[in-house]
């Protein structure tokens, strides 16, 4: 106790609602019902904070996440009463070596009666340090457990020393062993998040750097089929024309890893634009780039809109990533010889646009698969037209952030249709 550390054993305090106070049980009972009905953590930790302070002696409350298999400890929500708060959210620390690896390893309470003697006999401890400049003189800390793995921990700082006695450490383990849920939740969620953006922002630079070499390999051989180096013959031509044909299979994944990088960065906003010709803004430059995919199959592509222009009100750019992957689909997907039909019409809401292909279709027990990132379709005839699986739900979010809805119909072995509808005007920052 000469560096005021002690530690008390979870299994020997008892911590059953009946040997609470009235006021104590009401709280547990509430932070019981506020983790059944899924409350943020966030609702939760701020009701935690505004009740217990009178309970239990309490200047400052934090929450920190485990990462690694309990080898860093990163601060996620912190609470004060006084200022500045030096120590806040997002701290972070290496556990092995301090008191909290002790406190892990025996499923124990921490208590420190008195940090500043704690510094002093433990002067690396740079959170320790932090906190007595704070003016922190005394901490309870606890793990939140799940089935028996901590998640997390939970700490409850004063600015008196020697602030916690039986009841309260009874208090604090209560507390604890009703947020470790929570708690579980919410990290969950932050990791797959920040796994998410790190993939997003690592698929965005890949891709960008792809595009320009791909695209100027591309170049060069077309120009290069197209004679500017002198004739070619028929041997070399046909080599050429499988490497324009795997350098624009490449262009196309990049461009589909381009559009979900900039459509999972989350910050994307439609910037809709009145009177944008559908037809010709959009639908025509979507029909010029896979004019030579669907010359290489024998595809027509047919045209059916009643107005030209057909003037609507969205982000033009957006509209034609959409209008691109599903006329590229409609080509990829058709039948050889046969026929992509791109159609557009206004509705008692706004307008419609499908494209429709005579092929394969898709089955109905794979309609769930459609518009879900890296999913495709698991029909065998499909499965040999190569793709990223991206372009689909790419297409759906971006809809959906104008407001608008998607769909598909198909009858197996003769064609696939998939369609969007849009409002007017469009119902910008809709579900993405």
């Amino acid at each position: 106790m000469e560096d005021g550390l002690r530690y008390v054993d979870a299994a020997q305090v008892v911590t059953d609602l009946g040997g609470f106070p009235p006021e104590v049980r009401e709280v547990l009972e509430t932070i019981n019902r506020k983790v059944a009905a899924a409350e943020s953590l966030d609702r939760v930790m701020e009701f935690l904070w505004e009740a217990t302070r009178p309970l239990c002696p309490c200047d400052r409350i934090g929450l920190a996440f485990l990462e690694d298999g309990g080898a860093r400890v990163v601060s996620r929500w912190v609470r004060a009463d006084y200022e500045p708060l030096l120590l806040g959210s997002g701290y972070g620390e290496e556990t092995a070596g301090s008191s909290l690896e002790g406190l892990l390893q025996g499923r124990r309470l921490r208590i420190i009666d008195d940090l500043p003697a704690y510094l002093e006999a433990h002067p690396d401890s740079r959170s320790s340090r932090i906190l007595v400049r704070e003016g922190v003189r005394s901490s309870m800390t606890c793990p939140l457990l799940v089935e028996g793995r901590p998640v997390g921990l939970l700490f409850r700082s004063s600015r008196r020393p020697r602030a916690y006695g039986e009841a309260e450490v009874a208090m604090h383990l209560a507390v604890a062993e009703r947020l470790s849920l929570a708690v579980e939740k919410a990290w969950r969620i932050e990791q797959l998040a920040a796994a998410n953006a790190a993939y997003s922002e690592m698929l965005g630079f890949v891709a960008h750097e792809l595009k320009s070499p791909v695209g100027a390999m591309v170049l060069e051989a077309r120009m290069i089929l197209d004679g500017y180096a002198g004739p070619v013959p028929d041997a070399q031509r046909r080599r050429l024309e499988r490497m324009v044909a795997k350098g624009e299979y490449l262009l196309g994944l990049v461009r589909d890893y381009l559009d979900l990088a900039r459509v999972e960065a989350g910050d994307l906003a439609p910037a809709v634009r009145d009177e944008v010709d559908l037809a010709g803004e959009v639908l025509e430059m979507a029909i010029e780039i896979a004019g030579p995919q669907a010359a290489d199959k024998g595809i027509t592509i047919d045209r059916d809109w009643p107005e030209a222009p057909f003037p609507v009100a969205v982000d033009p750019d957006l509209m034609r990533i959409v209008a691109v992957n599903l006329v590229g689909n409609g080509v990829k997907y058709g039948r050889e010889g046969g026929r992509v039909r791109v159609s557009a019409r206004r509705t008692a809401e706004g307008f419609r646009v499908a494209v429709f292909n005579e092929g394969p279709g898709f089955p109905e027990s794979q309609r769930g698969r459609l518009f879900r990132k890296f999913s495709r379709v698991q029909d065998p005839e499909l499965m040999r037209r190569k793709g990223t699986g991206v372009g689909l739900y790419t297409v759906a979010r971006i809809v959906r952030l104008h407001g608008g809805r998607v769909g598909a119909e198909s009858e197996p072995g003769s064609f696939a249709e998939f369609w969007f509808e849009i409002p007017q005007p469009p119902v910008v920052g809709g579900a993405s």
